[in-house]
């Protein structure tokens, strides 16, 4: 006798545009922590079935059984190309300016503490560019203009990375202050009213590029005095984390900082890390 649970998730109700078996969602699971290291509970069908849709729509495939057996067939760069659309689909981009405020208060005390000397930080989620632009404002208004700060921001969804490149955003975004507003970003005028853009100098603090955490042996250039990695290691299992960690560990400076999110402990991890404040975690 079939069971009704796996009946419900193996035929297409009559609502579903694509069919979509319990065995295509296992293999979606499976493609995107082999790609991304994220693991997908099993409760998030309808979420992988609204997001990776226009996909199938894309590239006109009927069912998502063909679309995940062609996009592990295809190879060369436009399999690459479609690689990447499938990830940007399944990767979660929720942010604001200034988020998790108490770790921007924790940052102007140890850019303070780091004066008068070159200081490297990478944001290694920067998802739309909030983020990222945070660091800069607080390391602009820490250390003035003319500080040595350079800051390296990173994501693996090419499209939130393009947002965050043009580093336009609506004037009304969560976050900013007036003050803030006025003395960081240009008012958009005429077709651009209702849009605020960061200012040049700002921008210039910061280097963005594409990246994958799953990478090995990472290669960013001269190490870290700090890494923002923000609700990220919720979406890893605990042997991925342990990876990306041990990678994180290399990258930073004797000393260096990790700041993570409210929701993320690292208690398992030790001998990498100590903590050092509220989500603030300092290389051993």
């Amino acid at each position: 006798m079939t069971d009704p649970a796996t009946l419900s998730r193996s035929s297409p109700s009559e609502s579903q545009e694509f069919a979509f078996s319990a065995a295509d969602f296992d293999k979606v699971r499976e493609l995107i922590y082999q790609r991304a290291g994220i693991s997908l509970h099993a409760g998030k069908q309808a979420m992988v079935y609204s997001r990776l849709s226009r996909r199938l729509r894309e590239t006109e495939h009927r069912s998502f059984a063909t679309y995940l057996q062609w996009l592990q067939q295809n190879t060369g760069p436009s399999g690459e190309a479609e690689w990447q659309e499938f990830i940007n689909c399944l990767t979660t981009n929720l942010t604001s300016f200034f988020r998790e405020e108490h770790h921007f208060h924790a940052l102007t005390d140890d850019l303070k503490a780091r004066a008068g000397q070159p200081i490297r930080i990478w944001c290694s989620a920067s998802s739309t560019g909030e983020e990222p632009y945070s660091i800069a404002i607080t390391a602009a208004e820490t250390l003035g203009a003319g500080a040595n700060v350079r800051i390296v921001a990173s994501d693996i969804d090419t499209k939130v990375l393009g947002t965050a490149q043009r580093g336009v955003y609506e004037a009304s975004a969560r976050g900013l202050s007036p003050e803030r507003l006025s003395r960081h970003f240009l008012r958009g005028k005429g077709g651009n009213a209702g849009y605020i853009r960061v200012k040049p100098e700002l921008a210039r603090l910061i280097e963005f590029r594409s990246f994958n955490l799953m990478t090995r042996g990472w290669q960013l250039g001269e190490p870290f005095d700090l890494i923002f990695c923000r609700n990220v290691m919720i979406y890893f299992d605990a042997p991925t984390q342990r990876q990306v960690l041990q990678q994180m560990h290399g990258v930073l400076k004797p000393g260096g900082l990790l700041y993570v999110g409210h929701s993320e402990n690292f208690t398992d991890a030790r001998d990498l890390f100590r903590l050092r404040g509220k989500t603030i975690y300092q290389k051993q």
